[in-house]
């Protein structure tokens, strides 16, 4: 056995470990679980954790790597699901009551291509109710917790998976993104989310607003994603919206420079709200990209703000999933949901109509952008993280999370690949996170920004919680 601390190890170095037999997959799996033993309930990223199940596919992988015959790269690393995803022999609570906690059936794709690679599934991960709204609480499982300060949300809906991430329980946390829902966390618990072009990563069952939602990883690092991504973004028949396509190596490009690359810089995007700490440390992040070779002029895609057509979409299939309750299930919703479903009554399918078309000329846009400059940049979040509990920071006058995170949805569209890189802190020790946005399927382009600034600026993860702030220990 290494007497290297196999809880902090990334996917490359614990595979590294297994290939000379210094370590096995029995033994990085106790690591993981013994880290969720150290933090859960501090935190509440993990609601379901699958302890039996993970040792015995950890002790068959350390059978396949003594005996030569690893079925992938990711054979034997930890990893989780978003409790939103399917997985045999799990439930999917979804964050509802409506929803019962009898085992699934059958496997989504990324369950099947992960089990397939031969990873650890150590569980599920926390979620608002159908993953409605960008912070990470419900009515069956509680709230997540931030992991720089437990009184705050760690941002939704992979609120969960961004938290596993950051504390390292498992390595790899997979994530979906209607709205925002990858980036919005990983930028508030200080982790790497990537949001990979729409179709590229398969997901079915689909979300109630299927257009709109894009799965992926949340990491500590771009080459963990990239080899997530390796097993989890390949084509499945089962996804109607299936793309094929997809990089033969997503991390094929990581070592290349920043030379020559032309990246729009945005604070706003024209018309959004910043907090002057969330502000600063993303100006500050454009200029290191600058030092790194990048070309980084500041300049915006010329866009009103894409809320009004973001939400028509989102409270309609608010509305699809009220009215697929009777009366007594829908007393069990999130009253938020039902509010936005409420909205969307009023809503007419002349206003789909516009909407659509709307979208459509904001797609048109930012291709258009993307002819000019690789990659655009921005805050992946307005605002710092806000105390739990709470849809919206209080005493901001806000009405929807989708104000105070209004970089993320344009790009959910759009189509685009998206990523939050984490970038420093504000001055209370709250991590912030800038976004790379690019055309479809220059997903390659921004992880490879990415790295760059990563691996010149290496993010801090939190090792130690202050448990007198936790209220999962009460």
């Amino acid at each position: 056995m290494s007497d290297t601390d196999l809880g902090i190890m990334d996917a490359g170095q614990l595979r590294e470990l297994f290939e000379r037999g210094e370590a096995s997959p029995l033994e990085a799996t106790r690591a993981a679980l013994e880290r969720i033993d150290r933090f859960n309930d501090a935190v509440n990223a993990y609601v379901v954790v699958d302890r039996e199940g993970a040792l015995a596919a950890a002790d068959a992988s350390s059978r396949r790597w003594r005996e030569g015959r690893p079925l992938s790269h990711l054979d034997g690393v930890p990893v989780s699901l978003k409790d939103l995803t399917e997985s045999a022999g799990l439930p999917a609570r979804k964050g509802s009551l409506t929803v019962s906690g009898v085992p699934c059936e059958r496997d989504s794709p990324p369950a099947r291509m992960l089990r397939e690679a031969g990873a650890v599934l150590l569980g599920k991960t926390n979620t608002p109710e159908f993953g409605w709204k960008a912070i990470t609480d419900n009515r069956v499982f509680g709230a997540t917790a931030n992991p720089w300060d437990t009184r705050l949300t760690p941002g939704g809906s992979s609120g969960g998976a961004a938290v596993a991430a950051a504390l390292n329980m498992g390595v790899l946390h997979q994530g979906g993104d209607s709205g925002g829902s990858i980036r919005i966390p990983a930028s508030f618990c200080g982790v790497f989310g990537f949001k990979p072009t729409f179709g590229w990563v398969p997901e079915w069952p689909r979300s109630k607003e299927a257009s709109l939602s894009h799965l992926g990883p949340l990491t500590r690092t771009v080459p963990d994603a990239a080899r997530m991504l390796n097993v989890i973004g390949r084509y499945d028949y089962r996804d109607p919206y299936a793309l094929r396509g997809q990089p033969a190596d997503w991390g094929e490009g990581l070592g290349l420079g920043l030379e020559g690359m032309r990246i729009a810089f945005s604070p706003t995007l024209g018309y959004a709200r910043v907090e002057p700490a969330v502000a600063e440390c993303v100006r500050q992040a454009a200029c290191r990209l600058e030092t790194l070779g990048a070309v980084v002029e500041e300049v915006d895609p010329g866009f009103e703000s894409p809320i009004c057509i973001f939400n028509t979409l989102w409270f309609t299939a608010s509305l699809a999933v009220y009215r697929e309750h009777d009366e007594r299930q829908r007393r069990l919703l999130d009253s938020g949901m039902v509010a936005d479903a409420k909205r969307a009554e009023r809503l007419s399918a002349l206003d789909m109509f516009y909407a659509l078309k709307d979208r459509a000329r904001l797609t048109e846009k930012l291709e258009h952008f993307n002819q000019c400059y690789h990659l655009v940049m921005t805050p992946s979040v307005a605002v710092c993280p806000f105390p739990l509990n709470h849809d919206v920071p209080p005493g901001s006058g806000m009405r929807d999370w989708e104000e105070w995170a209004p970089f993320s949805y344009p790009f959910n569209l759009s189509q685009q690949p998206a990523a939050s890189v984490p970038c420093g802190f504000t001055p209370d020790g709250l991590p912030v996170g800038f976004q790379l946005a690019g055309g479809k399927h220059d997903d390659a382009r921004i992880l490879r920004v990415s790295h760059a600034y990563l691996a010149a600026f290496p993010p801090a993860f939190p090792e130690k919680l202050d448990l007198a702030r936790a209220p999962y220990l009460a």
